[in-house]
């Protein structure tokens, strides 16, 4: 069983910053973090290789500090490493994202894609889905538990508003992943001396067959035109009294600034 998880290296929520003439976030110099669901996508896929063997391959695109992310991933348990790193690939939307992972797993091959449900940087939740598309392979959103995997299919529990729904699919098939799915693992000792020693892959645009005009700005169908930061307010007011008064005070304002 190959399985593939991609994962992304994200600024810090806390340390946000966006270049006003690129309209993309700054990344040099912030501390960055492997995307929160990410890891637990990390998770899903060590414990299906627990339960069926096989390979888990870590696929990451980013600039090449993004190794630190896979050489952590290599330490939880993870076989190997890719990572994608080409100036060609800069400023990708999701569609050429996604298009540039999907190209790079068919190199790979893959029974399991596993993503996160979304990045906590662009909050889309686009990729997975798109690259399931690209590669014309099923792909099941939100899961919440993994029920059974065999030599040739998966079923699963998806995430629904009221409930959830219990999903089959043939392989090769992507997932995405919710927090609820499990708790990721710690890195062991063995782990880190591992990761230390990895060689991690990296692939350029050529490497994985794609044209420059295919990826990056060039090969964006979306592009940002604007990007701000919201300026801080200071009418902030504060209601006090027993739970009936300030309910009573809330209609009230909301009445004046006529948002009832």
């Amino acid at each position: 069983m190959n399985i593939v998880v991609c994962i992304k290296q994200v600024p810090d929520s806390a340390e946000v910053r966006i270049n006003p003439e690129t309209n993309t976030l700054i990344r040099d110099g912030v501390p960055t973090i492997i995307n929160p669901y990410d890891m637990h996508a990390i998770e899903a896929g060590l414990q299906i290789k627990d339960m069926t063997g096989g390979k888990v391959t870590a696929l990451t695109m980013g600039p090449p500090q993004a190794e630190t992310a896979l050489r952590e991933v290599i330490s939880m348990g993870a076989d190997d490493a890719v990572l994608l790193s080409d100036r060609a690939f800069a400023g990708s939307d999701t569609w050429a994202t996604a298009y540039t992972l999907s190209k790079a797993i068919e190199k790979i091959k893959a029974d399991i894609i596993i993503c996160g449900k979304q990045a906590i940087d662009g909050d889309t939740a686009q990729v997975g889905p798109e690259i399931a598309e690209f590669l014309d392979i099923p792909h099941i959103a939100y899961i919440r538990k993994i029920e059974e995997v065999k030599p040739d299919s998966i079923r699963v529990q998806r995430l629904m508003d009221e409930g959830y729904d219990i999903v089959e699919a043939p392989l090769p098939a992507l997932l995405t992943v919710v927090r609820e799915l499990n708790t990721p693992r710690l890195p062991s000792l063995r782990g880190k001396i591992a990761a230390k020693k990895a060689e991690i892959k990296k692939f350029g645009a050529k490497d994985i067959g794609i044209d420059e005009k295919d990826t990056g700005l060039k090969g964006s169908p979306t592009q940002v035109k604007n990007i701000f930061a919201p300026e801080a307010r200071g009418d902030r007011k504060m209601l006090h009294g027993n739970m009936e008064e300030q309910v009573s005070r809330l209609v009230e304002e909301l009445k004046r600034l006529r948002c009832l």
